[in-house]
């Protein structure tokens, strides 16, 4: 074992909770909240729908101790099942948080498992249950940033997340040293290095590979604890990893996080922004528009651009996204289902729109999500919002209100105020010594009230 290895497992198997800062038990905590309240808003779309029923159907468990509840749906299937049908489901309601140097995505995946972990553990604080949130943040994050540096394509999210929620289970289910090290190895070596610029190409449902990345890395865990071997983790103990672990347990990659105002693709936050600006400032309606040109970065200048017929389409098209909140003043889930996909108001707004490369903006990537955008109105003005990098960010935060309004808009249409309420009350609780994420679980698994 090499030092980088022991220095991941006793981070992820010794670090009680309370040497955890309180500031990324709280940050944790909202990750939590966020990602729960998107998970709920996508539970009636199709790919959700798809995802859970198919866990039923390929994902079943006869042993008690290896199956959960799949969340608000209460049908029960293996854990690693319930893990993979409930984060294809978050992953594809493109609202969930996010780390910027990994282009991706780790609380989709870590939030579900963590759910299906704790179904077989009644006694689990809310501040253990946050530790190991965070231990899936942290190790899964790593893990990208040393696999984005070591390999030259661009992998989905779920490529490294496993590694995350290996460690995440290994954590809860009481896994030694030896067994978390095969863990990771099985992990990293089945976890889904899927292309991520095809998906952004031709945008589907599979999204960014979590749901996946959730099932192999408890696929893993299980595995060997069974005795299942598959170390080393290259992507941990190569030599050219370590620099990207020496930071474990001193930075807190938990609180870098950024909390998406927006279901769409980040890459595309930056101009929605300068388009929010600017009609803002001005009070603009989307008549008074006529031009929207739109510098950012080359690949967020290489979303989808054409008139989307999707969902996943509607959440990866740039150009789509800025008309609507344009024409509506706001982006919901109403604006990119169902018959917010054929608004004319929002196409014909589209059809005003440029978007060009910017090679300042380009340097900023990925550390930054760039862009500046310039109206020009039918009455002639010239209207510039100057460069803005995508709010949400450790530079940029939302306010906790504004994270907990996010919650209950994606929530409450879906199971109604008082539980959304309940839910939102429970998971802030968790920061508490007395709390126990037992508290909130039929609040969390039980389906939706007809």
């Amino acid at each position: 074992m090499t030092d980088t290895f022991n220095r991941v497992a006793a981070f992820a198997l010794d670090t009680a909770a309370e040497d955890m800062p309180e500031s990324a038990r709280s940050a944790a905590a909202l990750l939590l909240l966020g990602t729960i309240g998107v998970l709920i808003a996508a539970g009636p779309m199709q790919a959700g729908v798809i995802a859970r029923d198919t866990a039923t159907l390929l994902f079943a468990s006869l042993e008690p101790d290896f199956s959960a509840r799949m969340l608000f749906d209460g049908r029960r299937v293996s854990v690693a099942g319930a893990a993979y049908a409930t984060a294809t489901q978050t992953d594809n309601l493109d609202a969930h948080d996010g780390f910027n140097p990994v282009k991706g995505h780790i609380g989709v995946a870590v939030v579900p498992v963590l759910a299906a972990l704790a179904e077989r553990k009644p006694d689990l604080t809310g501040p253990e249950a946050l530790a190991a949130l965070i231990t899936g943040y942290e190790i899964a994050g790593r893990a990208g940033l040393t696999l984005h540096a070591t390999v030259s394509d661009y992998h989905t999210s779920g490529a490294w997340n496993a590694l995350g929620v290996a460690a995440m289970a290994a954590r809860l289910r009481g896994h030694s040293p030896a067994q978390l090290r095969q863990a990771l190895g099985i992990a990293e070596y089945h976890g889904p290095r899927s292309q991520m610029m095809r998906e952004i190409a031709n945008p589907t449902m599979l999204h960014d590979g979590s749901g996946w990345g959730a099932l192999v890395g408890l696929s893993s865990a299980v595995l060997a604890e069974r005795g299942f071997t598959g170390a080393p983790a290259i992507t941990i103990e190569a030599e050219d990893a370590a620099p990207f672990w020496a930071d474990l347990g001193q930075i807190w990659q938990t609180e870098q996080q950024y909390i998406k105002p927006y279901p769409i693709c980040r890459w595309a936050h930056a101009a929605i922004d300068g388009v929010r600006l600017i009609v803002q400032q001005h009070r603009l309606s989307h008549q008074q528009i006529a031009a929207i040109r739109i510098r950012s970065f080359t690949e967020a200048a290489r979303l989808f651009s054409d008139l989307p017929q999707t969902t996943s389409q509607a959440q990866y098209s740039l150009p789509f996204a800025v008309a609507v909140q344009a024409v509506h003043g706001r982006i919901g889930v109403e604006h990119i289902s169902g018959a917010g996909l054929t608004d004319p108001a929002v196409s014909q707004v589209m059809s005003r729109i440029r978007v060009t490369e910017s090679e300042h903006h380009c340097a900023r990537f990925p550390e930054g999500r760039w862009a500046d955008v310039e109206i020009e109105t039918t009455g002639g003005d010239l209207l510039r919002s100057g460069d803005l990098n995508a709010r949400g960010g450790p530079d940029m935060p939302l306010s906790r209100q504004e994270i907990m309004d996010k919650y209950t808009a994606f929530a409450e249409p879906v199971i109604g105020a008082a539980r959304a309420s309940r839910i939102s009350a429970g998971i802030l609780g968790l920061t508490r010594p007395d709390s126990r994420f037992s508290d909130i679980a039929d609040l969390l698994y039980d389906p939706p009230d007809p």
